[in-house]
């Protein structure tokens, strides 16, 4: 197992082609690769808080799977109107509801992560160089997010909850 690190967010000013491309990439094979990391763990190590305080393993699958349908449709809005305001959302009270806790298998958001990156994936690798920078704007951040930087984002967002998950698994021991 290639062990992975969780890292901050860089912003880059200056997207390349081959950044988006690495970004897409990474988002098509982000559902694989975490279901390789959990097809590791049991249904109890799954129940274990990635740090104290901090989500278990089955909260941050969850969390991926709303965050990055929030993010599709975030996508889906930019192509289709004049930089839309999103309505943005508390993920950290969204974790605390039923279906996304520790008693909701974490194979129901890794499927739904298989099938939303698979549309996700085929929407964004048919992007015109253009439609890149096409954009939305977040009201809590207070800015225009354009696609090409979105693709990036979320890249690095399912890699740094990977790494959570990767972390724990280091520090208990496992596989």
């Amino acid at each position: 197992m290639q062990l992975l690190r969780v890292q901050p967010y860089v912003r880059s000013l200056e997207i390349s082609q081959a950044m988006i491309e690495a970004g897409v990439a990474a988002i098509e094979r982000f559902p694989e690769e975490l279901a390789q990391t959990l097809s590791r763990l049991n249904a109890e190590q799954i129940a274990t808080k990635t740090l104290p305080g901090k989500w278990t393993v089955s909260q941050v699958v969850h969390h991926t799977a709303d965050s990055h349908m929030n993010a599709f449709i975030r996508c889906k809005l930019a192509l289709t109107e004049d930089v839309p305001t999103i309505k943005p959302y508390e993920e950290a009270d969204w974790a605390q509801r039923v279906d996304a806790g520790t008693e909701t298998p974490a194979r129901l958001s890794l499927e739904l992560l298989t099938a939303l990156h698979g549309r996700w994936t085929k929407l964004l690798k048919s992007l015109q160089p253009d439609e890149w920078k096409r954009g939305y704007f977040h009201p809590g951040e207070k800015r225009e997010f354009l696609l090409e930087e979105v693709v990036c984002l979320y890249a690095w967002h399912g890699r740094n909850h990977l790494a959570h998950i990767h972390e724990l698994m280091q520090a208990k021991g496992w596989g």
